[in-house]
């Protein structure tokens, strides 16, 4: 083990090394290197070894523990005048092997944040880079450079971005090492990651400097050889993947990007298929349309009058037209209207405000806005006073809120939170109505308007959480239940697909946004099975259906994708519907994903199906993520900067190849599900019973109960 051990702990070290560390001349803070130094050098035999060497001869504390490393941040000046001194004096002699040695020193503090930070602010990548010109040290500098980018730190990620060209030329210039294609791949993977990784758009500067589409084409090229490793692979993928938002051009130029990641959702495993399913929709982004539209009554009663064409009626009457969004709209449109000339004459507030409340969640476009009017002398109607305390209709809403309350009883204040709830949305309000949503739910946990009004703050984790629960009320509409479920597919659909993007590996991200997406198909299949076809959310949730079922099902589904015909049909009836009434079909990022992998699938599956395969067997294999390896002296050095022992004795691997995407079971990802209401988190509470069952909170522990009474005291007794 480098650097000074601990007494009592027995010395397994080559006992021929130099006892003589640097001696320091009249200078402060210069070193005199010793002959003697570089002859142990040379005959180290492995670059562990001359790591050891270098570890005793300049005394550095144990570069394998955190509390060494934390020695090592102390002395940082001191330390770090030593390092140089010795590469100085190795590269005036010529002394390449030395050179790599000191770089594997240099890499092995990257593990601490803070020196590694220290370590790039001295010029550490202007050191590594020289190196990989070096056939001896080749390996050893794009090792350093892969274990650097590995351990994070957005600066340090991004200066190293900046060496992408070289990193290219040099694989380029040696295209049938494995080795290097390896390193390479993996470093450039993960620096560009640093800049390519956020929401916001890179700067354009720094794009152009770390020429995205050339690494593209060239990382395309070498996973096709035969010699690409499942590591350098699974490397290749994210590249991809994070490519997507912020460089689409260059994706769509790089011939095989595209069809690649689509036929990534035949793989075998489920992470691969989702982070490609992921950078598939954000591929999109910037061609996307919101989805915003305005409700016009006219075009829907207009659309009515014309009569719906034979085949689409026919739809609607299967699913039966008294229940249909159309027939529920106009008939709320209605009685909207008797209900305000019948408060013009009696001036009841109450009567109001339940009629209200009670069409508030029977459909979506329930409250339209509009005045008392009569004809005025010139001819034109104008607004006029009847003696109530609104003139616009929608006014109406808070002062039939209060009337209500002031009547007290439980029903009466449920309706006056949904009507001031709704005034709050009309008004686009949303945070006052996210705030009174709440209390109105710590009143009374049922009421499932509540929980829709919670789920259109920004928060996608808390609107998740409500919908979830407010789908277990008992007393909720069809309405509001659709609305719900509509609701709970995009917030987890949304979660899940930037967890996975931002997935750390090993440290349950990956399970975590795979159960994001697991609950958002769940829903979508409920709500394509429950909701009416003329449901103007409809397309929506097809069309996350349809790509959810892809990243799940994945290679279970047959190559010409005939599971979905009937998903298809029905996208369609829903298209002619919304053409039909007058709602515009948008853009949306979800459209134009489905479209862009459905239009892709054949020639991805012709295209990289073998290659798939391939990928398939690798990842199936025990030894997956072990390196590459061309020499002993390779294998020493990697296993050494992998390795960190922790205080207590036990031993801490930062393997950075076990940042491929591993392996992941459906029981893993129900351990990120709510046991009560099935929201997913990664912050779930166990049950301190049995100690499985999971739960969001007290509230779901305690709605649960009933139900898990029995079979929490049985695991308990057992």
């Amino acid at each position: 083990m480098p650097g000074p051990r601990a007494r009592g702990r027995k010395n397994t070290r080559p006992q021929t090394r130099t006892t003589a560390g640097p001696s320091t001349s009249t200078a402060p803070g210069t070193y005199t290197i010793p002959d003697g130094f570089f002859t142990d050098i040379d005959n180290a035999g492995t670059w562990r070894l001359i790591v050891d060497v270098l570890c005793d001869y300049l005394g550095l504390p144990d570069l394998e523990t955190r509390s060494g490393l934390k020695k090592v941040h102390n002395n940082f000046p001191e330390i770090a005048k030593k390092l140089d001194t010795v590469y100085s004096a190795a590269q005036k002699k010529g002394n390449e092997r030395l050179m790599g040695g000191i770089v594997g020193v240099w890499a092995k503090m990257c593990a601490d944040a803070i020196l590694r930070d220290k370590l790039f602010h001295e010029g550490l990548l202007s050191k590594v880079m020289p190196l990989i010109d070096y056939d001896s040290t080749r390996h050893m500098a794009l090792n350093a450079l892969s274990v650097v980018t590995h351990h994070g730190g957005v600066v340090a990620r991004r200066e190293i971005a900046r060496k992408n060209p070289v990193l290219v030329k040099l694989m380029q210039a040696h295209p049938d090492d494995a080795k290097v294609l390896e390193l390479a791949t993996v470093t450039i993977a993960h620096a560009t990651s640093a800049v390519l990784g956020g929401e916001d758009p890179p700067d354009s500067g720094l794009l152009k400097e770390i020429q995205v589409r050339n690494v593209l084409k060239t990382t395309i090229e070498n996973i096709r050889k035969p010699i690409a490793s499942h590591y350098m692979i699974d490397h290749a993928f994210g590249l991809f993947t994070n490519a997507t938002q912020h460089c689409p051009q260059d994706c769509k130029a790089t011939p095989g990007v595209l069809t690649l990641l689509v036929a990534c959702l035949r793989s075998a495993n489920l992470i691969t298929r989702c982070s490609a399913l992921g950078g598939l929709i954000r591929y999109t982004l910037w061609d996307s349309e919101p989805d915003r539209q305005n409700f016009d009554p006219q075009k829907l009663i207009a659309a009515v009058q014309r009569r719906f064409p034979d085949h689409l009626a026919d739809v609607l009457a299967d699913y039966g037209f008294e229940r249909c969004d159309t027939t529920l709209t106009l008939q709320s449109t209605a009685d909207y209207q008797r209900a305000m000339m019948r408060a013009a004459q009696d001036h009841d507030l109450c009567a109001l405000g339940r009629t209200l409340a009670t069409l508030i969640q029977r459909t979506e476009f329930s409250i339209a806005e509009g005045m008392f009017q009569a004809e005025g002398p010139r001819g034109r109607r104008d607004s006029i006073d009847i003696g109530l305390p609104f003139t616009m209709w929608t006014d109406s809403l808070p002062h039939c809120a209060r009337a209500l309350r002031a009547r007290g009883t439980p029903a009466d204040l449920d309706m006056a939170d949904v009507l001031d709830l709704k005034f709050y949305i009309i008004r686009s309000r949303i945070p006052d109505a996210v705030s009174l949503g709440q209390r109105a739910i710590e009143r009374n946990p049922d009421l499932a308007y509540a929980y829709y009004a919670i789920s259109m703050g920004a928060d996608h984790q808390q609107g998740l959480r409500a919908v979830k629960k407010g789908l277990r009320c008992k007393n909720i509409t069809p309405f509001v239940r659709h609305y719900l479920l509509w609701r709970a597919v995009e917030h987890a659909g949304d979660l899940g697909v930037s967890v996975l993007q931002d997935a750390k590996a090993g440290a349950g991200d990956e399970a975590e946004g795979i159960a994001f997406l697991m609950s958002a198909w769940e829903d979508a299949k409920t709500f394509t099975a429950e909701a009416p076809p003329d449901n103007r959310h409809m397309q929506t949730i097809l069309n996350w259906y349809i790509l959810l079922t892809l990243a799940i099902k994945g290679p279970e589904l047959s190559e010409d994708l005939i599971e979905l015909a009937a998903a298809k049909r029905k996208l369609a009836t829903s298209e002619q519907l919304m053409n039909t009434i007058g709602f515009a079909i948008k853009k949306t990022q979800m459209r134009l994903a489905r479209e862009l992998i459905l239009d892709l699938y054949p020639k991805a599956v012709a295209e990289w199906g073998t290659f798939i395969k391939r990928y398939d067997e690798l990842d199936s294999r025990s030894d997956k993520q072990k390196p590459l390896s061309s020499t002993q002296a390779d294998d020493d050095l990697a296993a050494w900067l992998e390795n960190m022992k922790l205080e207590d004795g036990t031993e801490e691997n930062l393997n950075p190849h076990a940042c491929s995407h591993p392996k992941i079971s459906m029981n893993n990802v129900a351990l990120y599900r709510c046991s009560w209401c099935g929201n997913p988190s990664a912050v779930l509470r166990k049950c301190g019973g049995c100690g499985k069952t999971r739960y969001c909170d007290g509230q779901c522990q305690k709605k649960h109960w009933p139900e898990h009474r029995n079979d929490c005291k049985k695991a308990s007794t057992s």
